[in-house]
Order: C-alpha cells, then sequence, then structure tokens
C-alpha cells in the first residue's frame, strides 16, 4: 500500500495524534473559546463518539506545565505549531504552560456492581495523584496536606476522603505552582448511567456529587474546569427510579425543592453548553467542510454523498455536524479496501440500551410514533434539558428527550409555546436508522419467545380461520413495523410467529408445481401427517382483503404447489389464503367445490 496519512481510528490522546503524524482535524480554537467566554466551570454535552476525550486531551496538553520525571518542564508548544489557535493572539498563546492541570476520565466506572465501580474510580484518582506526587518533595505544601495526600497514594483512605480527593490535589498543586489549578473530567455520567441500568444508582450519585461539590463549588485553588459527558444531569434526587413509591414520587413533584440537591446544584457559574446551543457547535463532530477535505485527502472524494446520508444530520445549534467515528472508519475502510459499503459504525460501540428501553416499553402511541420516525416523518415532543436518568421512565417524553441528547434523534425544527419549548424531532442519517432497526428486531425476537403461540399452529390445524385471523392481527398490533408493508415484512413476520412451535418443519419460498410457494408447514412423520400450505397477500386497502384471500387460494391451485408435497407422501393437505392491510390480517381456507 502507498504512504497515506494514518486514519486516527481510537486515538484519544492529543499528543499521540499529532506526535504519531495521525490526520488531525484542527479543533484548537476550542481553547480561544474557552478563555474568552471566561467560564468558570463549562459542561459540553455531546453524544458519545463525537470527540469529547480527544478535545480534553488537547485542553491538558495546551494548558498544563508539565513536570516530566527528571523534573524539568515539558515543552508542549510543539504539538500546536501551525494550528490555529497559534495565529489566534498573544492574549491566547500565553496561557500556555502555565496551569497545574487534574484529568480525570469516569469511563473506567462502567463496571457491574458499585464497589467494582467506586474502586475503578479510586483507581483513577490514584493515577492522578500518583502522576503529581512531585509536589511531595516541595516545602510548599504542609505535612499535614502531604499526609492526607499519601493516605490517598497508599490506599488507606476512606470514603469521606476520596470524595473530597480532587478539591485536595488542587489544593496541594495551587501550592506547589503558585498558579490555580485547571480541572479536566471526561464523560462525568457514564458511571451514572452505568449506575442506573446495575441498580446501585443511589450509591453511585452520593459520591459523584460529593468530588463534584468539593472540587467544583467550593474551590479557591480552582481557575476553570471543563467537563464532558453526554447529558446535563443538574437536579439528581437520592431516590432511586426503581426503588421509588408512589408517595414519595408524589411528594417530589409537589416539594420539589427538597430534592433539588443534585451534582451541580449551587454551582452558579456553571455554562452548560449542550446541542441546542450555537456557541462551541463546531469544536465536536465533523462540520462538512471537514469532511470534504478528509475525503479529499484519501482520494475518495466521490463518497461524498454515501458518507453524507450515512453518517451526517446531526445539529449543534445551527451547525451540521457528521459522526466523527463513523466517518473515521469509513474512511479506513474503504481505504484499505476492507468493504465497499457503509456500516453502522457507531451502533457497535454501545449495547444502545436507551432505544431498548424505548421500545420494550412503548405503548401504542409510541409504536406509531417510532414506525413514523423510521419511515422518514417528524416527531413533536417538549425538551428537557435537566434530565436524569432517574427520570428515564416518569414518561415517554422523558426517554424522547433521552434519545434526542444521546444523538439518536435531531431537531429538525423549535416551538416556543407556554413557557415550553417544542423540538420536530427526526432520525439523523440511515446508521441511525439501522440501530433502530436492528434494536426492534432483538426485540421482536425476545417478545415472539416469550409467546405462547400454540393457539395460532391449533386454528391452522382445525381450520378455524377466524381464530387464526384474530391471533395475527393481535400480534400484529403489539410489534413495532419498520417495512412499508410490503409482502416481504408479512412473510417474516409470520415465519417469527411459526417457528417457535417446534411441532412442524417450516419450508420458504421452495418450488413447487409452477412456481414457488409463500409458507409450508410439515410435520416430521409423513404417514399419518400433515402440511399445511400458506400463501400471502398484501391489500391496497382494507375492502380488498377478502379478494387478496381468494386470489391467494386460487394461486395455490393454479401453481400447484401442493405437487412435491404430494409426492412426499403427505395426503391431509390443508390450503390456506392470508391477506395483510397494514395491522389486518385475514385468513381464509381452501375449500373444495363438489
Amino acid at each position: 500500500m502507498q504512504d497515506i496519512t494514518p486514519i486516527p481510528i481510537g486515538v484519544e490522546f492529543y499528543k499521540r495524534m499529532i506526535s504519531d503524524g495521525y490526520y488531525y482535524i484542527d479543533k484548537t480554537l476550542l481553547i480561544r473559546d474557552l478563555l474568552s467566554y471566561k467560564s468558570a466551570v463549562t459542561l459540553f454535552t455531546r453524544p458519545r463518539r463525537f470527540g469529547k476525550t480527544l478535545a480534553q486531551s488537547m485542553l491538558k496538553t495546551f494548558f498544563e506545565k508539565e513536570i516530566l520525571p527528571d523534573g524539568t518542564f515539558a515543552d508542549n508548544s510543539i504539538y500546536f505549531k501551525d494550528k490555529k489557535i497559534m495565529k489566534a493572539g498573544e492574549e491566547y498563546t500565553k496561557h500556555m504552560g502555565q496551569y497545574p492541570v487534574i484529568f480525570l476520565s469516569l469511563k473506567s466506572a462502567k463496571q457491574p456492581a458499585y464497589e467494582m465501580a467506586y474502586l475503578s474510580l479510586v483507581d483513577e484518582i490514584f493515577y492522578e495523584f500518583d502522576r503529581h506526587r512531585y509536589i511531595l518533595d516541595s516545602d510548599k505544601v504542609s505535612e499535614e496536606l502531604k499526609e492526607k495526600y499519601i493516605s490517598i497514594l497508599k490506599g488507606k483512605a476512606d470514603s469521606v476522603a476520596m470524595s473530597k480527593s480532587i478539591a485536595l490535589l488542587s489544593k496541594c498543586l495551587e501550592k506547589y505552582h503558585s498558579q490555580k489549578t485547571i480541572i479536566l473530567i471526561d464523560e462525568y455520567d457514564v458511571p451514572l448511567e452505568n449506575a442506573y441500568f446495575n441498580g446501585f444508582y443511589d450509591q453511585m450519585v452520593s459520591f459523584i456529587r460529593s468530588i463534584f461539590e468539593s472540587a467544583l463549588k467550593t474551590n479557591n485553588s480552582l481557575a476553570f474546569a471543563v467537563i464532558t459527558g453526554c447529558l446535563r444531569i443538574s437536579k439528581e434526587s437520592n431516590v432511586s427510579a426503581k426503588a421509588e413509591t408512589s408517595e414519595k414520587r408524589c411528594k417530589r413533584f409537589l416539594e420539589p425543592s427538597l430534592y433539588r440537591d443534585g451534582l451541580f446544584t449551587g454551582l452558579n457559574n456553571l455554562n452548560v453548553v449542550s446541542v441546542l446551543d450555537e456557541n462551541y457547535s463546531e469544536y465536536f463532530g465533523f462540520t462538512q467542510d471537514e469532511v470534504d477535505t478528509l475525503l479529499e485527502a484519501y482520494g475518495i472524494p466521490l463518497k461524498k454523498d454515501e458518507v453524507k446520508t450515512w453518517y451526517n444530520g446531526y445539529l449543534f445549534g445551527t451547525t451540521e455536524v457528521y459522526n466523527p467515528w463513523s466517518v473515521i472508519n469509513y474512511v479506513k475502510d474503504i481505504v484499505w479496501k476492507n468493504t465497499e459499503f457503509p456500516k453502522p459504525y457507531w451502533s457497535n460501540t454501545s449495547s444502545n440500551s436507551i432505544v431498548y428501553e424505548l421500545i420494550k416499553n412503548a405503548d401504542d402511541a409510541v409504536k406509531q410514533e417510532l414506525e413514523e420516525l423510521i419511515s422518514g416523518s417528524t416527531i413533536e415532543k417538549p425538551i428537557h434539558e435537566d434530565i436524569t436518568y432517574a427520570d428515564i421512565h416518569k414518561s415517554q417524553d422523558n426517554l424522547w428527550n433521552f434519545l434526542f441528547f444521546t444523538g439518536y434523534l435531531k431537531a429538525s425544527g423549535k416551538k416556543f409555546i407556554e413557557q415550553q419549548i417544542y423540538l420536530s424531532m427526526t432520525i439523523p442519517n440511515e446508521e441511525i436508522i439501522y440501530i433502530y432497526k436492528n434494536t426492534i428486531r432483538e426485540w421482536s425476537l425476545q417478545y415472539l419467545e416469550k409467546q405462547d403461540l400454540s393457539g395460532l399452529v391449533q386454528a391452522f390445524e382445525n381450520g378455524d380461520c377466524e381464530t387464526a385471523s384474530g391471533i395475527i392481527t393481535e400480534q400484529l398490533l403489539d410489534t413495532i413495523s419498520f417495512y412499508d408493508y410490503k409482502e416481504d415484512y408479512y412473510h417474516g413476520f409470520i415465519t417469527g410467529l411459526l417457528k417457535h412451535g417446534g411441532k412442524y418443519i417450516i419450508k420458504s419460498n421452495r418450488e413447487s408445481g409452477l412456481g414457488r410457494y409463500d409458507l409450508v408447514l410439515k410435520t416430521k412423520n409423513i404417514r399419518n401427517g400433515r402440511a399445511i400450505i400458506l400463501e400471502l397477500k398484501v391489500a391496497d386497502k382494507m375492502d380488498n382483503l377478502e379478494k387478496g384471500c381468494l386470489d391467494a387460494l386460487e394461486q395455490i391451485e393454479n401453481l400447484h404447489y401442493d405437487n412435491d408435497i404430494i409426492k412426499e407422501g403427505y395426503t391431509d393437505i390443508i390450503k390456506y389464503g392470508l391477506c395483510f392491510y397494514k395491522k389486518e390480517c385475514l385468513v381464509m381456507k381452501f375449500e373444495r367445490k363438489c
């Protein structure tokens, strides 16, 4: 392969990105904007895999007065040579290498139990203390502070001390450097999402809250802080959504002030930058110009339309952006000739548990809205920026909000009605449509496996068309469809209904007579056995259901679909015509005329 610039798959550390010569889309003017806005604490909420960790690493590299193992100061200016920030002016570049920096990632706390998650966070804190252990050699730091510092390094600190550890570290760093500390916290809501789905939400909220209160609210050693995550979580309560009684839920609703002791409560200088805001909009994700330049650099500009269809469509403020993770994976696979077609790269980076939650708990209205979304339509929902994980199941609107803020929906319009923002939402691109469809398939299979559908087989055996029609229609109403009600959709659906019985062998689309039948059910034993032929049709309106059934039965007879079955030795053969209109089904049995 000819020499090409390495493509940064999974490269999240800025120094490595630059020193190893990876293709880098310059986002360094984020530094300029942070210094210009002068917010004490900035929270960026963006979907996963949109460059949050790389941005935090870039900030650390620029601002940190980094001390090397030999005691000298690192010259990190080499990592910003020819970058946009170097042309922004001396008022910004003078901040380079001037601050002690604490960098803490919380993503390691994605563990199945609280103790494991807690210890993972303790480890992350330990590594940051260890990175700055040079301060223990300084007379500027008191022996009392050093004693607390050492207890954390030796693993002897209790949970109370650990909850105040970041504040302690920032104080020690300020004393050593005679400069206030920058705190960078990445993926702050990962422990909360993980804890919610694993049943230890309250414990994790309490611990994270304690860290934030000491490090961000009452910390005189703080220069400024930058936090990144998927959601703005501003009013986490002490009450688990799973354990909360109806009485407590009612009280929390009527007296919310009693429960507003959340992660950021009281932090009056917090600047939240969500996907609804225009400022900072171009720093997470790739813009159209950046994607065009990237495709040109790798010699695949003709892939522009395909990339746009699959990976574009996100709106941050009014800026349209691409999913960076998916784009760089696509470019790599195309350039390395791993594939000729787009793939759903983003869907493989998490469990998509929020989509599953929506589908699993969907009522009839939500099912209809999902079908409308997948068909390309929009839905309108009230938006709540301060939603919490404990709020997920309070209403279906909350789930739609989760999907919006985590990147599974985008805004296509906005209204302001009676002090409430309403967004028109749609699915951003083909990759996200794939995630919905795949999740619906998984849920449907699990759902059908739990259903007792023996009554449907018995109805076919007994010639009970009314019961068969009713069971199929009921199942159609209970499921979410994402096809345009074409015959292949109903074919797969009926196959799914029948395949768990075990009594019959199911054959599909096999040649017999003068054509191909849709479905045949055959008992394993031929002598004294039975075969059931099902032919499917789709009507263009409700009034044509009966005609569709008759056409199906006529087709079975005219094309002699029973020929091969008779040759096998089956003598008991029942023939059915099934006709569908949207979520209605009519079943008719062939009756031989005298």
